[in-house]
């Protein structure tokens, strides 16, 4: 039952921070109707939250096993709450700043936290990649329904209304249920306590980045990092694929697109209870395979469409269904990539293992979103994607090595 609560903690933690992380393009949207601001303006909400998120997951991560796991997504939870209550109350941009900057280091102690705290939380290896399948469909279940929770709030008759700031109260209120969750939730967390208390804070730091020069360590960060390039390139210039390729009109754009985010949603859920059978090296290479088909049979049918405006479904290329089904069959790689690397290290090492995961993705989710939008401009049609199939090959290459890599270290 204990184990049952704490689970529902994370699952209501990441969900949380799911829907807040998603919102940046929403609250960009309202902050120039409401706040009057410029477009450059609104855009440093991006680095906000995004350089926090790296920065703090670095500095923190070889000292999280100190704190406590439970203790850190507490403390983690308890700030963003804490700067949800205070947006309607500053009622100013400046207050939207606060706000991501809390999330992006809130954020990165509670995401060390959750995925150092799967190993505690799991026996085998098929149960650590099951367990954390679910907690990344969770947080893809967290992001759609967030675009419904925000919306929700927002006037359609007047955009320029306060009455969206609202939705904070919910969020805050939220926070605090996920917290009185996670206090009320017992945590052996000795195992990953035992090998940290002899160790100083900096001899901590320093074993974390000679961790990161390791041959397995270097694998994976090739790894995740292609992944992420893959996941964000498609995810953030699909609406753009939609609108000037396929001719959708721009609300349909970016619903069309929402496919992409429910298959990431639904493969991450799926795989939780598929990974438990096969294991998670056969999944992830029938899901690359899987991909690169896709994206060889839906790319011609997107240049073969004819480009002109359309404004319902009825008349909505093949193409705007079949290529956006990727997310279903890439939804299990980061997961499970995740897991691998993890289960092969003792627990006191997973924080800082999981701080170079969030960095690295990070750094991934940047130059996808660059690459493509460059290659974008640069070809005409659906290049820029074809071109996705090279960094498929080599995360195929990569996982094989990670493979038997992870196989000596257990």
């Amino acid at each position: 039952m204990t184990a049952a609560r704490l689970k529902i903690g994370i699952f209501l933690s990441y969900a949380i921070f799911a829907i807040l992380l998603n919102s940046v393009g929403t609250v960009i949207l309202q902050s120039i109707e409401y706040f009057r601001i410029d477009k450059v303006t609104a855009s440093t909400l991006e680095a906000f939250k995004d350089l926090p998120i790296a920065i703090t997951s670095f500095l923190i991560a070889s000292f999280l096993p100190r704190i406590g796991y439970r203790r850190g997504m507490i403390v983690g939870l308890a700030v963003v709450g804490a700067a949800c209550t205070a947006m309607p109350l500053i009622n100013a941009f400046w207050g939207t700043r606060l706000l991501f900057f809390a999330i992006g280091v809130s954020f990165a102690i509670v995401k060390v936290a959750v995925y150092s705290s799967v190993g505690l939380l799991t026996e085998t290896r098929k149960e650590h990649a099951s367990l954390l399948n679910v907690i990344e469909g969770v947080f893809m279940l967290g992001v759609l329904g967030g675009y419904w929770i925000f919306a929700a709030f927002i006037d359609h008759g007047d955009p320029s209304s306060p009455r969206w700031l609202q939705v904070y109260w919910v969020l805050a209120a939220a926070c605090a249920a996920a917290i009185v969750v996670l206090a009320t939730a017992r945590f052996d967390e000795s195992r990953a306590h035992d090998e940290v208390g002899t160790h100083s804070p900096a001899s901590d730091f320093g074993a974390m980045l000679r961790l990161a020069a390791r041959p397995l360590t270097i694998v994976f960060i090739v790894s995740v990092f292609l992944y992420v390039l893959i996941e964000q390139g498609i995810g953030t210039w699909l609406p753009t694929f939609n609108r000037q390729l396929l001719g959708l009109s721009a609300p349909m754009s970016v619903q069309a697109a929402s496919i992409f985010a429910v298959g990431l949603a639904v493969g991450r859920l799926g795989a939780g209870a598929i990974v438990r059978r096969t294991g998670w090296y056969p999944l992830l290479i029938a899901c690359l395979g899987a991909m690169a088909v896709l994206i060889v049979v839906a790319l011609p049918l997107a240049n073969a469409a004819s480009g002109e405006a359309v404004d319902s479904w009825a008349g909505a290329p093949v193409a705007a269904f079949v290529f956006p089904l990727i997310g279903l069959f890439m939804a299990p790689i980061y997961p499970a990539i995740n897991s691998a690397i993890l289960s092969a290290m003792p627990p006191a090492n997973q924080s800082s293992m999981v701080g170079l995961i969030v960095v690295f993705s990070a750094l991934g989710g940047t130059t996808g979103s660059f690459i493509i939008g460059r290659v974008f401009a640069a070809f005409e049609g659906a290049g820029a994607f074809y071109l996705l199939l090279i960094p498929i090959a080599v995360v195929a290459i990569s996982i094989t090595a990670l493979k038997r890599l992870t196989d000596r270290a257990a």
